[in-house]
């Protein structure tokens, strides 16, 4: 069963400053801010949600198809999934553009300065769902906005069952769009604060909104997620990291565990239960691609936080 992921594929370019910004911006002088930041440590990753998903559901012996479109620099990107075994058929090149990346600066307080080029991604709508042909299985994750609303269109048009994950690209819709995806998905995702910006703007209560939807799953970081579906709420408990190192990606662990979950054919407290799994072994390490745990690894953690293994 191959699932095809509709999403970015990306470059994170990390930078440390090793200060903090307060001792460098001036509040009396905030209408004519001019700062600049020596950062001597710097690490380029391998992100973007597609990617992140695709990686942690093939870490699961899962089946990912990757629909992303990236630039001119992408090479290097596109090296790493041959090398990962990760079919590049379905990622587009976008000549003259430049892959989707963001460029974060951190400080000693943990406090960020972000900001995001989309680049290719803002191209994804040139992609189309029955190009792959062989899914039966998706997810539509933060993209472009034209790709995001034509690739849940294709997969509702073919009858392919998907997950609905805006992530932070839900300030792109509004109310009515947002409805509009409940309605086409068969399973859609959000962190805590997403899930009360989807209230807010849709007007409903998110037990109402799990309605349109097989499966509704809200996310809460340390303590854990929640699933709504038939008419329950299945409580998932936090599993324990062995450490607390970095939690860009940890989303995108947590949703190929719902993917392959839900391909399997697992009940909800199981696929809930993998997802947090997948979770906590992505937070202790750097960058979104960087654990390499087995499937058996993936397995044995599973029977250390809940006394047995889904498979």
């Amino acid at each position: 069963m191959s699932t095809l992921i509709c999403g970015s594929l990306a470059f994170d370019n990390i930078m440390v400053f090793p200060d903090r910004f307060k001792n460098h911006i001036l509040p009396e002088q905030i209408h004519i801010l001019n700062v600049a930041f020596l950062v001597p440590e710097m690490r380029r990753e391998f992100g973007g949600c597609a990617g992140n998903i695709a990686y942690n559901l093939k870490l699961l012996d899962g089946d990912p198809l990757i629909m992303a479109t990236v630039g001119d620099d992408a090479p290097a990107y596109l090296a790493r999934l041959d090398q990962l075994g990760l079919p590049a058929t379905h990622v587009r090149h976008v000549p003259g553009s430049f892959t989707a990346q963001a460029f974060i600066t951190t400080d000693l307080d943990d406090n960020q300065i972000t900001a995001f080029h989309p680049g290719a991604m803002s191209f994804s709508h040139l992609n189309k769902v029955d190009h792959a042909p062989d899914a039966s299985l998706g997810i539509v994750a933060p993209d472009g906005r034209e790709g995001m609303l034509q690739h849940a269109r294709d997969f509702a048009a073919a009858g392919i069952p998907f997950i609905f994950d805006p992530g932070q690209g839900m300030p792109m819709f509004s109310g009515d769009e947002l409805l509009d995806f409940m309605r086409l998905a068969d399973y859609a995702c959000f962190n805590d604060y997403e899930a009360k910006l989807l209230s807010d703007r849709t007007g409903r209560s998110i037990e109402h909104l799990a309605a349109e939807v097989k499966a509704l799953i809200v996310t809460k970081g340390g303590a854990g997620s929640e699933i709504y579906a038939g008419g329950q709420r299945f409580d998932i408990p936090c599993v324990e990291a062995e450490d607390v190192v970095d939690p860009t990606g940890c989303g995108d662990a947590y949703r190929a565990g719902l993917l392959y979950g839900i391909a399997q054919g697992f009940d909800w407290p199981t696929t809930g239960r993998l997802a947090a799994v997948l979770g906590a072994i992505k937070i202790a390490h750097r960058g979104g691609q960087n654990h390499r745990p087995s499937r058996d690894e993936i397995a044995q953690r599973y029977r250390r936080a809940f006394g047995n293994t889904p498979w």
